[in-house]
Protein backbone atom coordinates (compact mmCIF):
# COMPACT_ATOMS: atom_id res chain seq x y z
CA UNK A 1 0.00 0.00 0.00
CA UNK A 2 1.06 3.37 -0.71
CA UNK A 3 2.69 5.80 2.12
CA UNK A 4 1.10 8.86 0.34
CA UNK A 5 -1.92 10.04 -1.85
CA UNK A 6 -1.12 13.01 -4.03
CA UNK A 7 -4.83 14.72 -4.15
CA UNK A 8 -6.15 17.93 -2.92
CA UNK A 9 -4.89 21.27 -4.36
CA UNK A 10 -1.40 21.48 -4.98
CA UNK A 11 0.51 22.91 -2.45
CA UNK A 12 3.70 23.36 -3.80
CA UNK A 13 3.94 27.31 -3.05
CA UNK A 14 5.02 28.18 0.24
CA UNK A 15 2.20 30.41 2.27
CA UNK A 16 2.80 32.44 5.22
CA UNK A 17 2.41 29.49 7.66
CA UNK A 18 5.78 28.27 5.68
CA UNK A 19 8.57 27.85 8.08
CA UNK A 20 12.18 26.49 7.62
CA UNK A 21 11.84 24.21 10.86
CA UNK A 22 13.54 21.23 10.68
CA UNK A 23 11.38 17.79 9.80
CA UNK A 24 12.56 14.85 10.27
CA UNK A 25 11.55 11.42 8.40
CA UNK A 26 11.57 8.17 9.43
CA UNK A 27 10.74 4.93 7.17
CA UNK A 28 12.47 1.91 5.76
CA UNK A 29 10.97 2.51 2.52
CA UNK A 30 13.49 4.58 0.41
CA UNK A 31 10.26 5.31 -1.80
CA UNK A 32 8.04 6.40 0.81
CA UNK A 33 10.66 8.66 2.23
CA UNK A 34 11.58 10.12 -1.09
CA UNK A 35 7.77 11.41 -1.41
CA UNK A 36 7.55 12.42 2.22
CA UNK A 37 10.56 14.83 1.80
CA UNK A 38 9.92 16.33 -1.85
CA UNK A 39 6.48 17.55 -0.58
CA UNK A 40 8.01 19.01 2.70
CA UNK A 41 10.90 20.74 0.69
CA UNK A 42 8.17 22.16 -1.72
CA UNK A 43 6.25 23.75 1.63
CA UNK A 44 9.12 25.08 2.81
CA UNK A 45 11.23 22.88 5.82
CA UNK A 46 14.31 21.89 6.13
CA UNK A 47 14.27 17.91 5.85
CA UNK A 48 16.46 15.13 6.64
CA UNK A 49 15.68 11.22 6.81
CA UNK A 50 16.57 8.01 8.07
CA UNK A 51 16.11 4.30 7.24
CA UNK A 52 15.52 3.22 10.70
CA UNK A 53 14.83 3.80 14.61
CA UNK A 54 18.50 3.51 15.33
CA UNK A 55 19.89 6.06 12.31
CA UNK A 56 17.28 8.32 13.54
CA UNK A 57 17.98 8.34 17.14
CA UNK A 58 21.97 8.78 16.28
CA UNK A 59 20.91 12.31 13.72
CA UNK A 60 18.89 13.12 17.12
CA UNK A 61 21.29 13.39 19.12
CA UNK A 62 23.40 15.65 16.45
CA UNK A 63 20.43 18.24 16.14
CA UNK A 64 16.71 17.50 17.09
CA UNK A 65 14.12 18.17 14.80
CA UNK A 66 11.26 20.24 15.67
CA UNK A 67 8.46 17.54 13.86
CA UNK A 68 9.18 14.34 13.42
CA UNK A 69 7.03 11.90 10.87
CA UNK A 70 7.66 8.17 11.86
CA UNK A 71 6.34 4.78 10.15
CA UNK A 72 4.83 2.58 13.10
CA UNK A 73 5.97 -0.63 11.63
CA UNK A 74 9.72 -0.85 10.88
CA UNK A 75 12.35 -3.76 11.37
CA UNK A 76 14.47 -3.13 14.46
CA UNK A 77 13.54 -0.17 16.81
CA UNK A 78 9.72 0.25 15.89
CA UNK A 79 8.19 3.95 15.51
CA UNK A 80 6.72 3.27 19.04
CA UNK A 81 9.95 2.29 20.15
CA UNK A 82 11.86 5.47 18.47
CA UNK A 83 9.53 7.87 19.92
CA UNK A 84 9.80 6.62 23.17
CA UNK A 85 13.67 7.14 23.35
CA UNK A 86 13.01 10.40 21.29
CA UNK A 87 11.13 11.60 24.19
CA UNK A 88 14.09 10.76 26.42
CA UNK A 89 16.52 12.96 25.14
CA UNK A 90 17.24 15.94 27.03
CA UNK A 91 16.19 19.05 25.22
CA UNK A 92 14.42 22.62 25.77
CA UNK A 93 12.69 22.34 22.26
CA UNK A 94 10.20 20.34 22.15
CA UNK A 95 9.59 18.25 18.92
CA UNK A 96 6.39 16.91 17.30
CA UNK A 97 5.56 13.68 16.64
CA UNK A 98 3.78 12.41 13.94
CA UNK A 99 3.16 8.62 13.85
CA UNK A 100 2.10 7.05 10.22
CA UNK A 101 0.12 3.66 10.79
CA UNK A 102 -2.34 1.62 9.11
CA UNK A 103 -3.33 0.38 12.64
CA UNK A 104 -6.87 1.92 14.20
CA UNK A 105 -7.39 0.03 17.28
CA UNK A 106 -8.26 2.21 20.32
CA UNK A 107 -5.80 0.18 22.24
CA UNK A 108 -3.14 0.58 19.85
CA UNK A 109 -3.92 4.26 19.06
CA UNK A 110 -3.71 4.56 23.43
CA UNK A 111 -0.58 3.23 22.70
CA UNK A 112 0.79 5.37 21.10
CA UNK A 113 -0.19 7.57 22.67
CA UNK A 114 1.40 6.80 25.83
CA UNK A 115 5.16 6.57 23.91
CA UNK A 116 4.93 9.95 23.90
CA UNK A 117 3.43 10.24 20.06
CA UNK A 118 1.13 14.15 19.73
CA UNK A 119 -0.42 12.99 15.86
CA UNK A 120 -1.02 9.77 14.08
CA UNK A 121 -1.83 9.58 10.38
CA UNK A 122 -3.44 6.25 8.53
CA UNK A 123 -1.66 5.17 5.58
CA UNK A 124 -2.45 5.92 2.75
CA UNK A 125 -1.48 9.64 4.07
CA UNK A 126 -3.37 12.44 2.44
CA UNK A 127 -1.44 15.47 1.05
CA UNK A 128 -3.93 18.17 2.64
CA UNK A 129 -4.55 16.33 5.80
CA UNK A 130 -1.00 15.74 6.10
CA UNK A 131 -0.35 19.57 5.90
CA UNK A 132 -3.49 20.10 8.13
CA UNK A 133 -2.24 17.91 10.97
CA UNK A 134 2.19 19.64 10.22
CA UNK A 135 0.21 23.16 10.30
CA UNK A 136 -1.58 21.80 13.83
CA UNK A 137 1.58 20.99 15.02
CA UNK A 138 3.57 24.33 14.09
CA UNK A 139 1.13 26.39 16.20
CA UNK A 140 1.88 23.78 19.01
CA UNK A 141 5.77 24.48 18.53
CA UNK A 142 5.16 28.39 18.43
CA UNK A 143 2.77 28.43 21.65
CA UNK A 144 5.70 26.13 23.26
CA UNK A 145 8.31 28.68 21.92
CA UNK A 146 6.55 31.37 23.09
CA UNK A 147 6.05 29.68 26.53
CA UNK A 148 9.74 28.85 26.44
CA UNK A 149 10.84 32.70 26.18
CA UNK A 150 8.38 33.44 28.62
CA UNK A 151 9.15 31.04 31.21
CA UNK A 152 13.22 32.47 30.30
CA UNK A 153 11.93 35.75 31.17
CA UNK A 154 10.02 34.49 34.38
CA UNK A 155 13.56 33.14 35.20
CA UNK A 156 15.88 35.86 35.03
CA UNK A 157 12.71 38.31 36.50
CA UNK A 158 13.16 35.63 39.44
CA UNK A 159 16.97 35.35 39.84
CA UNK A 160 17.28 39.33 39.96
CA UNK A 161 14.68 39.26 42.63
CA UNK A 162 16.95 36.17 44.19
CA UNK A 163 19.67 38.65 43.93
CA UNK A 164 17.66 42.02 45.53
CA UNK A 165 16.44 39.73 47.83
CA UNK A 166 20.18 38.55 48.97
CA UNK A 167 21.10 42.49 49.00
CA UNK A 168 17.99 43.50 51.29
CA UNK A 169 18.78 40.20 53.48
CA UNK A 170 21.91 40.83 53.88
CA UNK A 171 21.11 45.12 54.86
CA UNK A 172 18.47 43.98 56.85
CA UNK A 173 20.82 41.25 58.66
CA UNK A 174 22.87 44.88 59.49
CA UNK A 175 20.16 46.61 60.11
CA UNK A 176 19.13 44.20 62.92
CA UNK A 177 22.78 44.09 64.82
CA UNK A 178 22.67 48.35 64.44
CA UNK A 179 19.19 48.02 66.07
CA UNK A 180 20.49 45.64 69.18
CA UNK A 181 23.46 47.65 69.19
CA UNK A 182 21.33 50.55 70.83
CA UNK A 183 21.20 48.29 73.87
CA UNK A 184 24.36 48.82 74.99
CA UNK A 185 24.18 46.69 77.51
CA UNK A 186 21.67 43.94 78.47
CA UNK A 187 22.65 43.11 82.14
CA UNK A 188 24.18 46.15 84.51
CA UNK A 189 24.37 45.45 88.05
CA UNK A 190 23.61 49.00 90.26
CA UNK A 191 24.15 49.57 93.91
CA UNK A 192 20.70 48.64 94.74
CA UNK A 193 19.92 46.52 92.20
CA UNK A 194 19.74 44.09 89.19
CA UNK A 195 18.53 45.24 85.70
CA UNK A 196 18.23 42.95 82.64
CA UNK A 197 16.79 43.80 79.08
CA UNK A 198 15.85 41.44 76.11
CA UNK A 199 14.23 42.56 72.64
CA UNK A 200 13.25 39.77 70.44
CA UNK A 201 11.74 41.54 67.09
CA UNK A 202 8.93 39.37 64.81
CA UNK A 203 11.36 39.89 62.01
CA UNK A 204 15.06 41.29 61.16
CA UNK A 205 13.92 44.57 62.74
CA UNK A 206 11.13 45.83 64.54
CA UNK A 207 9.47 48.42 66.61
CA UNK A 208 10.15 47.59 70.10
CA UNK A 209 12.85 49.21 72.15
CA UNK A 210 14.07 49.41 76.14
CA UNK A 211 16.61 51.11 77.42
CA UNK A 212 18.04 52.58 80.77
CA UNK A 213 20.23 55.92 81.61
CA UNK A 214 21.73 57.18 84.62
CA UNK A 215 19.47 59.75 86.37
CA UNK A 216 19.80 61.79 89.39
CA UNK A 217 22.76 60.81 91.68
CA UNK A 218 21.37 57.51 92.98
CA UNK A 219 18.64 57.50 90.79
CA UNK A 220 18.23 55.11 87.53
CA UNK A 221 15.91 56.04 84.35
CA UNK A 222 14.13 53.24 82.41
CA UNK A 223 12.27 53.26 79.23
CA UNK A 224 10.05 50.64 77.35
CA UNK A 225 9.15 51.69 73.23
CA UNK A 226 6.52 49.89 71.15
CA UNK A 227 6.21 51.36 67.68
CA UNK A 228 3.30 50.65 66.17
CA UNK A 229 3.98 48.20 63.11
CA UNK A 230 6.84 46.23 62.31
CA UNK A 231 10.01 46.23 60.21
CA UNK A 232 12.07 49.17 59.12
CA UNK A 233 9.88 52.27 59.00
CA UNK A 234 9.25 50.84 62.77
CA UNK A 235 12.86 50.70 63.29
CA UNK A 236 14.01 53.81 62.20
CA UNK A 237 11.25 55.17 64.62
CA UNK A 238 12.75 53.78 67.59
CA UNK A 239 16.39 54.96 66.25
CA UNK A 240 15.31 58.51 66.59
CA UNK A 241 13.39 57.98 69.81
CA UNK A 242 16.48 56.44 71.62
CA UNK A 243 18.74 59.51 70.79
CA UNK A 244 15.70 61.64 72.57
CA UNK A 245 16.11 59.10 75.79
CA UNK A 246 19.51 58.89 75.21
CA UNK A 247 22.26 58.18 78.24
CA UNK A 248 25.24 59.35 76.94
CA UNK A 249 24.12 62.64 75.93
CA UNK A 250 22.13 63.93 79.17
CA UNK A 251 21.54 67.03 77.21
CA UNK A 252 19.50 65.29 74.45
CA UNK A 253 17.57 63.40 76.86
CA UNK A 254 14.06 64.56 77.14
CA UNK A 255 13.40 62.84 79.95
CA UNK A 256 15.80 64.75 81.96
CA UNK A 257 16.27 68.29 83.22
CA UNK A 258 19.05 70.30 84.01
CA UNK A 259 19.74 71.66 87.52
CA UNK A 260 21.19 74.87 89.51
CA UNK A 261 24.78 73.14 90.11
CA UNK A 262 24.82 71.44 86.67
CA UNK A 263 23.95 67.71 86.87
CA UNK A 264 20.36 65.68 86.04
CA UNK A 265 17.48 64.71 87.18
CA UNK A 266 14.59 62.77 86.05
CA UNK A 267 11.74 65.45 84.60
CA UNK A 268 8.42 64.09 86.03
CA UNK A 269 7.84 60.89 83.98
CA UNK A 270 4.03 62.13 82.93
CA UNK A 271 5.47 65.97 81.52
CA UNK A 272 8.40 64.13 79.79
CA UNK A 273 6.36 61.94 77.97
CA UNK A 274 3.77 65.47 77.16
CA UNK A 275 7.32 66.83 75.73
CA UNK A 276 8.24 64.18 73.56
CA UNK A 277 4.19 63.76 72.01
CA UNK A 278 4.20 67.06 71.17
CA UNK A 279 7.84 66.85 69.96
CA UNK A 280 7.18 63.65 67.10
CA UNK A 281 4.04 65.22 66.12
CA UNK A 282 6.07 68.90 65.33
CA UNK A 283 9.06 67.51 64.26
CA UNK A 284 8.74 63.76 62.24
CA UNK A 285 6.28 63.21 59.31
CA UNK A 286 5.26 59.69 60.39
CA UNK A 287 1.86 57.96 61.02
CA UNK A 288 3.13 55.48 63.50
CA UNK A 289 2.60 56.14 67.09
CA UNK A 290 4.04 54.18 69.92
CA UNK A 291 3.35 52.98 73.64
CA UNK A 292 5.37 54.22 76.08
CA UNK A 293 6.81 53.65 80.02
CA UNK A 294 9.02 55.99 81.38
CA UNK A 295 10.15 55.14 85.06
CA UNK A 296 12.45 56.74 87.52
CA UNK A 297 13.87 54.71 90.05
CA UNK A 298 15.12 55.97 93.32
CA UNK A 299 17.86 52.99 94.73
CA UNK A 300 17.96 53.98 98.00
CA UNK A 301 15.15 53.37 98.76
CA UNK A 302 13.00 51.65 96.27
CA UNK A 303 10.56 54.49 95.57
CA UNK A 304 9.49 54.57 91.52
CA UNK A 305 7.62 57.00 90.12
CA UNK A 306 6.13 55.56 86.55
CA UNK A 307 4.62 57.35 83.41
CA UNK A 308 2.38 55.09 81.51
CA UNK A 309 1.50 56.01 77.73
CA UNK A 310 -0.83 52.93 76.13
CA UNK A 311 2.17 50.61 77.00
CA UNK A 312 0.92 47.25 79.10
CA UNK A 313 0.60 47.77 82.82
CA UNK A 314 3.78 46.93 84.67
CA UNK A 315 4.03 43.61 86.63
CA UNK A 316 5.70 44.18 90.53
CA UNK A 317 6.62 40.28 91.83
CA UNK A 318 6.92 40.59 95.13
CA UNK A 319 9.53 39.06 97.68
CA UNK A 320 6.54 36.82 99.07
CA UNK A 321 5.29 35.30 95.54
CA UNK A 322 1.99 37.72 95.52
CA UNK A 323 2.04 39.78 92.02
CA UNK A 324 0.79 42.92 91.15
CA UNK A 325 -0.46 44.40 87.58
CA UNK A 326 -1.30 48.34 87.77
CA UNK A 327 -0.93 51.40 86.27
CA UNK A 328 -2.83 54.73 84.18
CA UNK A 329 -2.99 52.91 81.46
CA UNK A 330 -2.98 56.09 79.56
CA UNK A 331 -3.32 57.38 75.37
CA UNK A 332 -0.35 56.39 73.05
CA UNK A 333 2.00 59.15 71.95
CA UNK A 334 2.20 60.54 68.19
CA UNK A 335 -1.74 60.24 67.99
CA UNK A 336 -3.03 63.43 69.26
CA UNK A 337 -1.57 67.08 69.89
CA UNK A 338 -2.71 68.48 73.69
CA UNK A 339 -2.97 65.10 75.60
CA UNK A 340 -2.36 64.99 78.98
CA UNK A 341 -0.69 61.82 80.76
CA UNK A 342 -0.75 60.95 84.37
CA UNK A 343 1.42 59.27 86.59
CA UNK A 344 1.91 56.93 89.41
CA UNK A 345 4.29 55.48 92.32
CA UNK A 346 5.26 52.10 93.21
CA UNK A 347 7.31 51.05 96.18
CA UNK A 348 9.60 48.21 95.76
CA UNK A 349 11.15 46.33 98.78
CA UNK A 350 14.51 44.24 98.83
CA UNK A 351 13.82 41.21 97.05
CA UNK A 352 10.86 42.97 94.80
CA UNK A 353 11.39 42.54 91.37
CA UNK A 354 9.53 45.26 88.51
CA UNK A 355 9.04 43.94 84.96
CA UNK A 356 7.91 45.59 82.32
CA UNK A 357 6.52 43.66 78.99
CA UNK A 358 5.47 44.48 75.56
CA UNK A 359 2.08 44.16 74.30
CA UNK A 360 4.04 41.20 71.80
CA UNK A 361 3.37 39.01 75.55
CA UNK A 362 0.42 39.64 76.70
CA UNK A 363 -1.29 39.99 73.18
CA UNK A 364 0.62 36.39 71.75
CA UNK A 365 -1.88 34.37 70.55
CA UNK A 366 -2.12 30.56 71.32
CA UNK A 367 -2.79 28.15 68.59
CA UNK A 368 -6.65 28.33 68.82
CA UNK A 369 -6.10 32.55 68.53
CA UNK A 370 -6.77 32.97 72.32
CA UNK A 371 -4.43 35.77 73.45
CA UNK A 372 -2.26 35.55 76.59
CA UNK A 373 -3.65 38.26 78.87
CA UNK A 374 -2.76 39.49 82.17
CA UNK A 375 -4.30 36.62 83.83
CA UNK A 376 -2.19 34.19 81.53
CA UNK A 377 0.92 36.53 81.96
CA UNK A 378 0.87 36.19 86.00
CA UNK A 379 0.30 32.30 85.76
CA UNK A 380 3.02 31.93 83.13
CA UNK A 381 5.37 34.15 85.42
CA UNK A 382 4.38 31.88 88.67
CA UNK A 383 6.33 29.59 86.66
CA UNK A 384 9.20 30.30 86.26
CA UNK A 385 10.20 29.54 89.99
CA UNK A 386 13.68 31.25 91.49
CA UNK A 387 14.91 32.00 87.74
CA UNK A 388 16.84 35.58 88.23
CA UNK A 389 17.95 37.80 85.69
CA UNK A 390 18.66 36.67 82.08
CA UNK A 391 18.32 33.50 82.85
CA UNK A 392 14.03 34.75 84.31
CA UNK A 393 13.46 36.54 80.67
CA UNK A 394 14.93 33.78 78.62
CA UNK A 395 12.26 31.27 80.14
CA UNK A 396 9.78 33.75 79.96
CA UNK A 397 10.80 33.81 76.26
CA UNK A 398 10.94 30.15 75.81
CA UNK A 399 7.12 29.86 77.94
CA UNK A 400 5.74 31.79 75.52
CA UNK A 401 7.08 30.06 72.40
CA UNK A 402 5.64 26.41 74.08
CA UNK A 403 2.27 28.88 74.37
CA UNK A 404 2.36 29.77 71.33
CA UNK A 405 3.31 26.84 69.60
CA UNK A 406 5.83 28.59 67.51
CA UNK A 407 8.87 30.06 67.60
CA UNK A 408 8.81 33.58 65.85
CA UNK A 409 6.41 35.61 67.52
CA UNK A 410 3.74 37.53 65.48
CA UNK A 411 4.71 40.77 66.95
CA UNK A 412 8.07 42.18 68.84
CA UNK A 413 8.51 41.11 72.35
CA UNK A 414 10.97 43.17 74.61
CA UNK A 415 10.91 43.91 78.51
CA UNK A 416 12.87 45.37 81.55
CA UNK A 417 13.42 43.28 84.62
CA UNK A 418 14.67 45.41 87.50
CA UNK A 419 15.59 43.13 90.46
CA UNK A 420 15.42 45.41 93.69
CA UNK A 421 18.00 44.37 96.48
CA UNK A 422 18.19 47.61 98.62
CA UNK A 423 20.47 50.49 98.92
CA UNK A 424 24.20 49.05 100.40
CA UNK A 425 26.20 51.79 101.50
CA UNK A 426 29.62 51.98 100.13
CA UNK A 427 32.58 50.78 102.38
Amino acid sequence: MPAFLPNGPDTSTSDDEAQTRLVLVVDDSRLQRKILTSLLARWGFNVIEAASGEEALELCHAEQPEIVISDWVMPGMSGIEFCNAFRKLTSDQYGYFILLTSKSEKNEIAEGLDSGADDFLTKPVDGNELRARITAGERILTMQRELTMKNSVISETLDELQRLYDSLDGDLLEAKKLQQSLIREKNRSFEGGDLSLFLRSSGHVGGDLVGFYPAAPGHLGLFAIDVSGHGISSALMTARLAGYLSGSAPDQNIALEKTADGTYRSRPPAEAIETLNELVLDEMETEHYFTLILADIDLANGHVVMGQAGHPHPVVLRADGSMEQDGTGGFPVGLMSGVTFSQFEVQLNPGDRLLILSDGVTECPAGDGEMLGEDGLEEMLAGLGDAEGTAFLESLVWKLSEFAGIDEFPDDVSGILFEYSGHTAPK
